[in-house]
């Protein structure tokens, strides 16, 4: 089994449905999709919009790896799509889908795949607010 690595990286709006149906199979009982959208509040600032600047071949060769990880370690059919450019509050930025025979195994392929991106794939998020814009790094703010 998991045969499925799917890794998009678009600057058009990604469709849950889409990434789905493309790790479904009758013999994996369990799918778990994670879907990050833009807030319209970070702690106490408002976030009037976000951008999303990537590195587009690196950021896809390690997309491209994570999902092959997951799907060995959890033996899981995955798909990863992130969106670039400019996103408002309430469009999705992110969706990972794992899909394993057991839930236990898609719960933490999936949590493998959000949490690795966010830490490993460059891509690079740009908060506008009231008070200006501010790079973000990881959980830090780089001014």
């Amino acid at each position: 089994m998991g045969t499925v690595c799917q890794t998009i990286l678009t600057d058009q709006p990604i469709e849950l449905s889409v990434l789905e149906r493309a790790v479904a199979d009758p013999r994996l009982g369990g799918i778990v999709t994670f879907c990050g959208v833009v807030r319209a509040v970070t702690g106490d600032e408002q976030t009037s919009r976000l951008e999303y600047q990537a590195h587009e071949s690196m950021a896809l060769a390690q997309m491209n790896a994570i999902a092959k990880t997951a799907s060995e370690k959890w033996e899981a059919n995955v798909a990863i799509a992130h969106r670039i450019g400019v996103l408002e509050p309430g469009d999705i930025a992110v969706i990972c889908v794992a899909a394993c025979a057991h839930r236990n195994a898609a719960f933490e392929a999936c949590r493998y795949l959000i949490d690795t991106i966010k830490q490993d794939v460059p891509i690079w998020k740009k908060e506008f607010g009231p008070e200006g814009e501010i790079w973000v790094s990881g959980s830090e703010k780089v001014k």
